[in-house]
Formats: C-alpha cells, sequence, structure tokens
C-alpha cells in the first residue's frame, strides 16, 4: 500500500512568550538558521530603533537596516541594500510594513526571513504574501512563508491597543472567508483544500470564544497562535482564499473609494464579516460575531468607524470588483443598492447598531 503524504510550508521555529525576543540569537543559532550571527535586520525608526539599542549587545554580527514605509519601492531598496552581504538571513523587526518590506527583500535575495511580530495587527506575520503599496495603490506579492517566527507577549502589551483589536479583527473573519470558499464550492465546484479550511476556520474560531481580554496573556497567545496558522493556511491553499472573502472585498471597496479615511484593516474586515455573515442568512453567527467584535472593543457598524449607511451601501456595492473571479456571499446575491441599503438596516438593527 502506497504511504500517501503532503509537505506543508511551514516555520521551523514558532516563539510566542513573554521574553522570546531576549532569546532571538540562541534560538536562530540553535536552529541552524544562523549560527554566525551575520543577520540584516529591517527595522523602523520607531519602535524598531528602540528594540535595536535593546538587542544589539546580543546581535554583534547583525547589520541594521532602517526601512522608511511600506511601499514596493521601500522592500526593493532593502533588497538591494542586502544585496551581496552575505547574510545568513533577513530578519523583519516591527510590525506589519516592515515584516512585508523584510519578506519581500528576502525573497528576491535569496534569503531565509525571520519574523518578529512587535505587534498582532493582522495575518501578514506568516503568511506567504507581502502587501506593498505601489504606483495603483496596493499590491500583493507571493513569497516564501517565514523561516522562523517570534512572537515577544511582553513587546505586544507595550504596543497600542488598535493593533490586538485589528488582529482580533483580521482572525475572526477567517470564519466567514471559510464560508464563502464553500459557497464557491456548491455553486461553481471551486475546489477546497479541507486541511487548510479547517486550520483557518478553527483559528478564527478560538479567538472568537476565548474569553479574555486583549491585556492577558492566555488570550493574546491564542490570538498570534491564530494568525500564524491563518498565515500556514494561505501557505498550504497557495492563495488567500483561507482568511479573504467578502470581508477583505469590503474592506478593500472602502480602501478604494475613501482613501486617507478608512480604518484598520482588521476593524474593516470584521465589520465586513459580521455583515457578509448576516447576509449569508446566518444571523445568530453574525450576532455572535459582532458580539464579540464589540466585547473586544472593535466597530460592527459603518458609523463606528466614520462612515455613512449610503457610503457603506455603496462599498458593498463596488466590493466585487475589488476581487475579479472570486465569489463571495456578494457575487451569488447581486444585491442592487436598494436591497444592499435594506440588508443593512436589518444587520444594524441585529446587532444593535
Amino acid at each position: 500500500m502506497p504511504v500517501l503524504t503532503r509537505l506543508i510550508p511551514s516555520p521551523v521555529v514558532v516563539d510566542i512568550r513573554p521574553g522570546a525576543l531576549d532569546d532571538l540569537a540562541s534560538v536562530l543559532a540553535d536552529q541552524r538558521i544562523s549560527q554566525s550571527g551575520r543577520l540584516a535586520v529591517a527595522i523602523s525608526g520607531g519602535s524598531g530603533a528602540r528594540l535595536r539599542e535593546r538587542l544589539s549587545p546580543s546581535l554583534p554580527g547583525a547589520e541594521w537596516f532602517e526601512v522608511d514605509g511600506g511601499a514596493i519601492d521601500d522592500a526593493v531598496r532593502l533588497a538591494d541594500a542586502v544585496k551581496g552581504g552575505r547574510y545568513d538571513a533577513v530578519v523583519g523587526l516591527g510590525g506589519g510594513k516592515i515584516i512585508d518590506c523584510a519578506k519581500f527583500a528576502a525573497a528576491r535575495v535569496g534569503l531565509p526571513m525571520v519574523a518578529v511580530a512587535t505587534n498582532l495587527s493582522h495575518d501578514g506575520i506568516c503568511s506567504p504574501v507581502s502587501i506593498l503599496d505601489n504606483d495603483a495603490g496596493r499590491g500583493s506579492y507571493g513569497v516564501p512563508t517565514p523561516i522562523a517566527l517570534l512572537v515577544d507577549l511582553a513587546v505586544i502589551r507595550e504596543a497600542p491597543i488598535r493593533f490586538v483589536r485589528s488582529g482580533i479583527g483580521d482572525a475572526v473573519s477567517n470564519i466567514s472567508a471559510v464560508a464563502d470558499w464553500e459557497l464557491a464550492h456548491r455553486v461553481n465546484g471551486e475546489k477546497v483544500d479541507g486541511l487548510s479550511a479547517a486550520m483557518a476556520r478553527q483559528a478564527g474560531e478560538a479567538v472568537l470564544r476565548h474569553p479574555g481580554g486583549c491585556g492577558d496573556d492566555a488570550f493574546l497567545t491564542v490570538l498570534a497562535e491564530g494568525l500564524v496558522l491563518s498565515g500556514i493556511a494561505m501557505s498550504i491553499a497557495g492563495h488567500t482564499r483561507p482568511s479573504s472573502g467578502a470581508c477583505h472585498e469590503i474592506s478593500h471597496a472602502l480602501d478604494l473609494l475613501y482613501p486617507g479615511r478608512a480604518a484598520s484593516h482588521g476593524e474593516q474586515v470584521g465589520l465586513g464579516a459580521a455583515f457578509a455573515t448576516h447576509l449569508r442568512g446566518d444571523h445568530e453567527g453574525s450576532r455572535l460575531m459582532a458580539g464579540a467584535l464589540r466585547r473586544h472593543g472593535l466597530p460592527v457598524v459603518a458609523q463606528e468607524i466614520g462612515f455613512g449607511d449610503d457610503e457603506f451601501v455603496r462599498a458593498v456595492e463596488y466590493a466585487p470588483r475589488t476581487r475579479p473571479g472570486r465569489y463571495t456571499i456578494l457575487e451569488h446575491l447581486e444585491l442592487p443598492p436598494a436591497r444592499i441599503k435594506e440588508a443593512y438596516a436589518e444587520y444594524v438593527a441585529s446587532v444593535g447598531g
């Protein structure tokens, strides 16, 4: 009988705990990622610069590169600076923009990438995608999954709480994204990877149902693990389907239609997920999701992120155009603006907005 198996792209190291940052050098040496200590460390000018002072004594062989922003040009400049430096790995030390730039730069020069997250704002900390600004707005670039991921919960607690809240919204939105994926399978025969879907959905469910709060290590651990599992789920599937459905289409539409006014990614996709769940007819699930988001301080109606009802309706109508070819509840229903407005009013009444 043949033995069937599959190889899953995933980090060699996932270290989530208070104090993980102080052990960065030893973890990389123990795992043979960088025994020489020759690392190219990408940081921001804010929290990254402060952490450089803390880490420099334990990383004497590292060279530090300050990244100005989260654009494709920033990532290319980082790659050019790192190229030819004979480094063992590229380390992205910071938030989502720094990690995405470091992932792209490492892929460009053919080096493994180590993600050291200083906040938990979204699932990009372990995903095979870099989200970078470009001349057309924002693009998604395929990259290898980080070879190692470290999350120091003490550092996470020092970051503004809005970053944790954003991560909660991104994790919970998986539940809606997977439901859209399964809808596409039923209607169009789109292939669903069962392992990928299970990982993404359970990551969202674990965050949704955990009784802890944003300041609890137990909850932050579950949130960090959920974001890691989301990233691995995308690696397994080979695309973003496990974590991106109507919820993300609505968020992209808000970004495009109202530039400069958009809320955080996690806030928008969390709201989008709760509304999409309502559109799917799962009103109990929508209320459960909205209740969890509200408990953690996230918005559940458009007015709470500064948009009027008509503006939100316009975004929902426009949303399918942001991801041509992706089939979600929005493409399935094809609601005209008047019906979207009615459905949104029903949703607001249902969740107590």
